[in-house]
């Protein structure tokens, strides 16, 4: 049996659909019954409960080889993934898989990849079988721009002349499924990336291509956006966490992409041009 956390999130979301394509039925950690009825119709099973909380953590975890650690950021986030590691492991848990992120990194300064970090730390030091999954920028983070480029032909994000190279979350959700659901990944890192290294104005070229309408990316002030932030990230900590993700992308971002997500899948991962295909009622 694997547990599922985050199930109800787009990446933990994806991962559940790739799983149920693959024939596998999981257990599905939930605090909204409702919320989990999605994921009752592929087929899997709903345990209610806060990943917070202990109890209901191990009374999900009864009969579970494989869990997967997949919490939103926060503050707390560390502490309930270090928890989680370790009620995992009373419970007689074999392996645990922990969406990180490639940030994640002994190295790292900024308040969200360090969280990664010190709970990959945990996990490995715990005894337990284990894999990271470590994408980067979601492609579904350009979701937020669709009202912009369909009204403006243009979208405003501060990354400066920042590369990335972003990856659809259904990709992420089938190479999660594929460490999840097949053999041979124990104690091992996966750096997966989309196809293409790119700056935003490259982005926006891809936008323009998948559209068939010139789309402009305009570099944002940092400050007015973190401003702007403040209505859709109302926790300062957060807020401020994913302003430090934000600059670091802006003052330089990855510098190469990986074939992880190749051997793992035996297939390319979906492209940004493909991703604005996707969803280009959104964008027009």
């Amino acid at each position: 049996m694997i547990l599922l956390t985050g199930a109800t999130g787009k990446t933990g979301g994806e991962t559940a659909k790739a799983l149920a394509a693959r024939g596998v039925k999981a257990r599905v950690l939930v605090r909204d019954p409702a919320k989990g009825a999605a994921l009752q119709a592929l087929g899997h099973e709903i345990a209610v409960g806060d990943a917070s909380d202990a109890a209901s953590v191990k009374k999900a975890l009864a009969g579970v080889e494989r869990i997967l650690i997949l919490l939103p950021n926060s503050q707390q986030q560390e502490a309930m993934e270090k928890q989680l590691t370790d009620l995992a492991k009373q419970s007689g848990v074999k392996h645990v898989v922990k969406m990180s992120s490639m940030e994640a990194m002994a190295s790292a300064t900024t308040p969200i990849p360090m969280a990664h970090w010190a709970v990959e730390e945990h996990i490995r030091r715990s005894g337990l079988a284990w894999t990271m999954v470590k994408p980067n920028f979601f492609m579904q983070n350009l979701l937020g721009s669709a009202g912009s480029i369909k009204a403006n032909k243009s979208f405003s994000l501060p990354f400066g002349n920042g590369r990335t190279a972003m990856m659809d979350a259904r990709d992420i959700g089938a190479a999660t499924a594929e460490v999840l659901a097949g053999k041979g990944h124990e104690n091992r890192s996966y750096e997966i990336t989309g196809p293409e290294l790119l700056t935003f104005h490259e982005a926006a070229e891809r936008f323009s291509a998948a559209l068939g309408t010139k789309i402009t990316y305009v570099p944002a002030d940092p400050a007015v956006f973190m401003e702007i932030m403040k209505k859709v990230l109302p926790n300062e900590w957060h807020r401020n966490a994913v302003g430090q993700l934000f600059r670091e992308i802006a003052e330089g971002g990855l510098n190469h992409t990986t074939q992880d997500f190749r051997k793992l899948t035996g297939r390319d991962p979906i492209s940004l041009t493909q991703f604005v295909r996707d969803h280009a009622q959104l964008f027009q």
